[in-house]
């Protein structure tokens, strides 16, 4: 690409990110409104209410809707940097900021020969889709951390190994990243950064891990894969219930647990076909690590009995990460997730009186957006098997003599 256009190229993208932003911030602010439940109650109600209680020094023990581990305190309390701004306000600003820093760390990552603009072009694109739901969470801010460790994985793996442990005491599913990475140096920093994080909390903050025995009878989440059998169960007689439990809407009743167990069971299955993976990869390429990180993210959503919208956000980071390399071949599961984000926005939060609902609008937007997802993970599953791990090939041989002939054959 000539200079001129490659300028013109990155003030378009930085233009359309301001743009978007810009709206994003003026709709949490509730300058613009945005059609559906208002998303903002949970930065200005649910995390002023767990600032309250961390600002005395403890963690909400009592509160079975802390499910989060000991570093996402950092989150919630990170408004305190700006005490001349409202609680709810100083958090929108820092999701922008965490937004910025993300797309900061993807253009430098697209810098070098192989490397390209497509990851910012995708988190530019991707986050705006997904409405203000992704400035009224932390997860903007996890995803920051998970994608500046996966940059860092190429040439850095000590750092790499940090920035990945830090983000699993954050919101665990930054652990996942390392079942991508190979080098030691990697395992060995996260598993020291992981001890003395978690060991500085458990030591200062009563309560650390009181978030691990919260979700022990949680449902199955209205937007869930699993959750499709209910909605179409709804019509058929079946008697269980909606309520807010744990934090979230969820199907409560009859052969819930049946459901949930199997969507433990097949995150179990998920999880062994990643460490299988791991133990036949032979061939490994600068973007593998980003590839193998976006296929177990994206192995970990569709599985689980979660699927918030703010999800999205996860596996828009790690694939805007994949597409920064031109030789990843994650491009069509970026491009089906990328489809899967404005979908998940109709369902929540425009239409999500359909979604708890269960009727055909509700429903649809669920299968559509669900079956988004499970395409975008067999495709990447399959993806990184076949780029990654040799085929065994039948090695020809020469047929002998026959019989007939070994008689003919003189001593």
């Amino acid at each position: 690409m000539e200079p001129t256009a490659a300028r013109g190229s990155l003030a378009g993208l930085l233009g359309i990110w301001g743009v978007t932003r810009a709206a994003l911030l003026l709709c949490v602010l509730k300058v613009l409104v945005f059609p559906g439940p208002d998303v903002t109650s949970d930065v200005s109600v649910i995390y002023r209410g767990w600032y309250d209680v961390l600002v005395t020094g403890t963690f909400p023990q009592d509160d079975v809707t802390w499910q989060y581990p000991p570093a996402a305190a950092l989150a919630v309390l990170s408004p305190a940097v700006l005490p001349f701004l409202e609680y709810a306000t100083a958090f929108f600003v820092l999701a922008l900021a965490a937004d910025a820093v993300t797309l900061a760390l993807l253009l430098r990552g697209a810098r070098g020969a192989g490397r390209s603009r497509r990851g910012a072009w995708m988190w530019v694109a991707g986050v705006p889709l997904l409405g203000p739901t992704v400035y009224a969470r932390y997860d903007v801010m996890v995803t920051a951390v998970a994608v500046a460790g996966l940059l860092a994985a190429v040439r850095h793996p000590r750092a790499a190994g940090a920035l990945m442990a830090f983000g699993a005491l954050l919101k665990v599913w930054p652990a996942l990243l390392l079942l991508a990475v190979r080098r030691r140096s990697a395992w060995v920093s996260a598993a020291v950064t992981g001890v003395v994080v978690a060991g500085l909390f458990a030591v200062l903050m009563p309560g650390a891990f009181a978030f691990l025995g919260f979700q022990r009878d949680r449902g199955t989440e209205v937007e869930s894969l699993g959750s499709l059998v209910f909605h179409v169960a709804r019509h058929h007689g079946w008697e269980g219930k909606v309520l807010l439990n744990y934090g979230s809407v969820e199907f409560l009743g009859p052969y819930v647990s049946w459901v949930s167990t199997g969507a433990l069971f097949l995150t179990g299955a998920a999880l062994a076909w990643l460490v299988l993976w791991r133990l036949t990869a032979t061939r490994f390429a600068p973007h593998t690590a980003a590839d193998a990180a976006f296929t177990a993210v994206l192995l970990f959503t569709v599985t689980s009995r979660v699927i918030s919208p703010q999800y999205m956000v996860w596996l828009v980071g790690t694939a805007a990460v994949c597409l920064c390399f031109r030789e990843s071949r994650m491009g069509r599961p970026a491009a089906l997730v990328l489809v899967a984000c404005p979908v998940t926005t109709l369902e929540f939060p425009v239409w999500f009186g359909h979604v708890v609902a269960s009727d055909a609008l509700g429903v649809t937007l669920l299968a559509v957006r669900n079956g988004l997802l499970v395409t975008a993970s067999l495709l990447a599953a399959r993806t990184l098997w076949c780029t990654t791990v040799p085929t065994r090939r039948r090695i020809p041989t020469t047929p002998g003599p026959s019989w007939a002939e070994r008689r003919t054959v003189s001593p």
